[in-house]
């Protein structure tokens, strides 16, 4: 694991090197163990190392015994000592244990085609001196990231965006064309980023540099082809040998390693398949938060703590009530762009402290879209119901339900607004009605909160639905989030957060053939009458309790909700003033007020749409502002002495 950057002057001028070593600086978070680049004339790539496998021999750039081959590559190949030994037989001879040296001898071997046969999560960049030919390229799922800035110039790439800000020449300006975007579904998507002038490549992409000419393609697609012919038992079975293979797999390492562990399914089954395939007890670790009815929502303590203990982990707990307004500049400068989705917080906070043991984990992030897992799934499911009661009983329910508050931190004003959501979309189409679900502030919304730049029809979840298949609905949202949600959110926050403490995090779920398999399942299997992850639990019912396959869904957050309505207030309150805002000007102040005071008086659960915006004013103030995280922090820091006196004021306008 590492962090890679580089690039290639299609001018022919030479690279400098102080220019790498300056994207190199700014991310050594990711690479604290080590650090090499490699120049040729007009190109230059490098990288900053996190040691796990061949920790001595691993030191990158690697080079082919001739000279004609250099590689950087950043994450793990899981499948490197399949692809050395057939490689060995092909007469290739190797010169280090590291996993990165296959895929440079893989595409002496096999050429573009390398990438193919590579079972892990990885971006890599190879300078192949005889053509001079840049080649980079990103995991089929999108779980390691790779930004690129292309100009008249040059092609410039780097795991984090934040090293392409360090180039000669490169402003730091916002994306207007991505803010609608970010707004409506709460992360920027793939391929635009939040800076103008850089992307994102997406999952599963080659680009290559030769000749002056840049050439991108698409390695890898989901098949929407679903397999009706296998009988639920048998799918049960697959499922339990593909997890236990992948976890297994994934446990490969030089270095200690442990696992996340909420007690949810996910990360459960993780650590059972861990357990099955370890001589030591493996090391746990689980996140809980401190304070009132709102954090205990959240604590899933004693469910880590009944898994942990039917495994006998070496489980390690921390209850923490954050310092949310002193934490959040400096994960949005980690993130590099911002984001609506709490977990990056909690992310980070059991990162740091799982970090103090190990150096690798396993989490159980992708469960949810491979098996069912998400209440919007069964959205097709409650529609039909609700679509089948007479006519007057669905005008009196979608009356009432329209009147009804919700507040996602409390237990029944959270059924209430989920209630509010189904009722809403049960006569929509299918797509239009996923969508009210993924939304953070609607188009409409947007119409009227934006000054400039209103949502286009043809945006990215648009283009998502277009290129899924439309054999089985629940395969298609799960398509749509493969290409949107899990790559440019929950795999971008993993990524970021993690590594902000040089973690490794590993997604064994993700595993490709274990992908491709649960895309096959038939949707009415896996949430066969209304159940969510039926068959995944099936296949861990000999492994895990009733208690803990059955329980209550709740996700990897924070109260964030519960926080904009007090710790947070008096930040929320300045940050998102009619000053403030009339001074960014992306917004039209009134309409944000009006969103604060829904919220306030939960109205509607305004924690996302206010979270979208408050995060991009805190990364406005670091990014487009060129102020330090400290700088910010001891700010907002100093806004909280005003809370009673802010929370008045939303009070009354409410």
């Amino acid at each position: 694991m590492c962090g890679i950057h580089g690039l290639i002057q299609l001018d022919g001028t030479p690279v400098q090197p102080a220019w790498l070593t300056a994207m190199g600086d700014v991310t050594a978070h990711r690479g604290p163990d080590d650090e090499g680049q490699h120049i040729d004339g007009a190109c230059g790539i490098a990288m900053r190392r996190l040691s796990i496998i061949d920790l001595a021999g691993g030191h990158q750039p690697i080079s082919s015994a001739d000279g004609r081959l250099t590689i950087v590559c950043n994450g793990e190949i899981y499948n490197y000592r399949e692809l050395r030994t057939e490689l060995q037989g092909l007469g290739h001879v190797f010169k280090t244990g590291s996993d990165s040296e296959v895929l440079l001898h893989g595409y002496a071997a096999w050429g573009d085609e390398v990438v193919q046969r590579l079972n892990g999560m990885f971006d890599f960049a190879l300078w192949d001196a005889g053509r001079r030919r840049l080649l980079i390229g990103r995991d089929r799922l999108g779980v390691k990231p790779l930004y690129v800035l292309q100009d008249g110039q040059r092609l410039a790439f780097a795991t984090e965006a934040k090293a392409l800000l360090k180039l000669p020449g490169v402003r730091t300006e916002l994306n207007r064309d991505a803010l609608a975007d970010y707004l409506h579904l709460g992360y920027v998507p793939a391929p635009l980023s939040i800076f103008k002038g850089i992307r994102k490549l997406p999952p599963a992409t080659l680009l290559a540099v030769e000749g002056g000419q840049v050439r991108e393609w698409r390695w890898w697609r989901l098949s929407p082809q679903v397999d009706r012919s296998v009988s639920e038992a048998d799918w049960v079975a697959r499922i339990r040998e593909g997890i236990d293979r992948s976890v297994h797999m994934q446990m490969v390492s030089d270095v200690p390693i442990g696992a996340f562990l909420s007690g949810g399914v996910d990360s459960s089954a993780v650590v059972a398949a861990m357990a099955r395939h370890s001589t030591q007890p493996i090391r746990t670790y689980a996140i809980g938060f401190e304070g009132g009815a709102a954090e205990q929502l959240y604590n899933e303590l004693p469910y880590a703590r009944r898994v942990a203990g039917l495994f006998g982990t070496e489980h390690h707990e921390i209850v923490v009530k954050p310092d949310v307004v002193g934490l959040l500049p400096r994960l949005l400068w980690h993130m590099d762009e911002p984001v609506a989705d709490s977990a990056f917080i909690t992310t980070y906070l059991v990162s740091e402290f799982a970090r103090s043991d190990v150096k690798v984990i396993l989490s159980g992030v992708g469960g949810d879209e491979l098996f069912g897992g998400y209440r919007r799934y069964l959205g097709a499911h409650y529609a039909d119901r609700f679509n089948a009661l007479p006519g007057w009983a669905r005008r009196v329910a979608s009356a009432t339900a329209a009147r009804l508050p919700a507040d996602r931190h409390n237990r029944w004003l959270n059924m209430a607004r989920l209630a509010k959501g189904f009722i809403a979309s049960a006569e929509m189409d299918a797509d239009e009605r996923y969508r009210s679900y993924l939304q953070v502030l609607s188009r409409e919304t947007l119409a009227s909160l934006m000054l400039a730049g209103a949502p286009r029809g043809d945006d990215r979840l648009a283009a998502a639905f277009a290129a899924a298949g439309r054999e089985d609905d629940l395969n298609r949202m799960f398509a749509v989030d493969a290409e949107t949600q899990l790559p440019d959110d929950l795999l971008l926050l993993t990524d970021k957060m993690s590594m902000a403490v040089s973690l490794e995090c590993r997604v064994p779920l993700l595993d490709h053939e274990l992908v491709e398999m649960a895309a096959a399942i038939p949707g009415i299997l896996k949430a066969k009458g209304g159940r969510l992850k039926h068959l995944m639990k099936a296949a861990l019912q000999p492994a895990l309790p009733d208690d803990i396959l059955n329980r209550a869904k709740r996700g990897f957050g924070t109260p964030m909700g519960a926080w904009l309505k007090k710790e947070l207030l008096a930040v929320v309150c300045e940050l998102l003033s009619p000053a403030v805002v009339r001074q960014r000007g992306l917004f039209r102040a009134e309409a944000v007020q009006a969103l604060l005071a829904d919220h306030e008086a939960n109205r509607s659960d305004g924690t996302d749409a206010l979270l979208s915006l408050l995060n991009l004013e805190v990364w406005s103030r670091i990014y487009l502002d060129g102020r330090e995280p400290a700088d910010v922090a001891d700010e907002l820091k100093a806004l909280t002495a005003g809370r009673p006196r802010q929370a008045a004021r939303v009070a009354e306008a409410a």
